[in-house]
């Protein structure tokens, strides 16, 4: 199997005013993600606003984006929960549903062990019948999964790339020197992706693709290739975008800025709540400077 690598959209889950899933809007972006050249999608993560779905709903969703990826690109589903028989329960549900890949982030709130990380995450490898994607993000979970525990975990046949988010560079080039043969090390943070590719890893689950999935796409590719000045350009251009993104908690500002696209509505589960008006305009700059004038 070719080690995962390239520019994945951390899906968005649009909602319709009554705050119910709103499928039809789901499926007019990903149609959108696919035809920009995204490489592949991740539905029900944290940018998804999982944990606010129900089960038939997060089931849903990912059956959905796979039926429109129809084969197209690869979709990668969030199945995470702090509770591991919850979890090996979803993951077996999104193995079900036609997922790809599994995205599985470290337990939030509980805040284990290292030993207690590996025994919840080969619980869920031993469970799944795709290949599994760890998921580490110590700003939303209390818990840092270390490069040593990773890399104890990418023994598994099935383990077989991570999701690194702790903003932490050089935990992820420990990673990506002593990692196995077809592990990949992806980016979890926009603003990482490039020096991390640079040190060789294979690309970024992104926020900012949402709304530019082609130049996050270019980005991502460029950096690849080592087109340094051309990936120097193109991240410049982002960056104000990246930053507008964090200005309040993910997902609020990209379902944001999606609205000011005209291609969501800016509706969000409680107790997230829409962004206020410094972030919208700070939004609509980031947008601008990206190339998208019609905002």
């Amino acid at each position: 199997m070719t080690r995962l690598h390239g520019c994945g959209t951390a899906l968005v889950t649009p909602l319709t005013q009554a705050g119910q899933v709103d499928y039809d809007a789901l499926e007019a972006l990903a149609n959108w993600q696919i035809a920009e050249g995204i490489d592949f999608l991740v539905p029900c993560g944290s940018t998804g606003e999982a944990q606010t779905l129900d089960d038939a709903e997060r089931e849903r969703v990912v059956a959905t984006v796979v039926r429109v990826a129809a084969g197209r690109v690869p979709v990668m589903a969030g199945a995470t929960s702090n509770d591991t028989a919850r979890a090996v329960t979803e993951t077996t549900r999104m193995c079900a549903a036609g997922a790809d890949w599994i995205l599985s982030a470290t337990p939030y709130y509980n805040k284990p062990t290292q030993e207690g990380l590996f025994r919840h995450f080969t619980a869920v490898l031993d469970a799944s019948t795709k290949p599994v994607c760890l998921y580490n993000v110590p700003s939303r979970t209390a818990v840092n999964l270390k490069p040593e525990t990773a890399l104890r975990l990418a023994r598994h046949p099935r383990c077989l790339a991570i999701k690194e988010a702790s903003g932490d560079l050089r935990q992820a080039i420990d990673l990506v020197r002593a990692r196995p043969d077809g592990f990949a090390v992806l980016s979890g943070e926009d603003w990482l992706a490039p020096a991390l590719i640079a040190a060789g890893g294979d690309g970024l689950i992104s926020v900012v693709s949402n709304e530019v999935p082609a130049a996050a796409t270019k980005l991502v590719h460029l950096a690849l290739a080592g087109e340094l000045e051309s990936v120097r350009g193109c991240f410049h251009r982002l960056l104000p975008l990246m930053d507008a993104n964090f200005l309040e908690t993910n997902p609020a500002p990209v379902k944001a800025a999606l609205a000011l696209m005209g291609r969501i509505e800016n509706v969000l589960r409680l107790p997230l709540v829409p962004v206020g008006e410094p972030t919208r305009e700070a939004l609509r700059g980031g947008l601008r400077q990206a190339g998208v004038s019609n905002v």
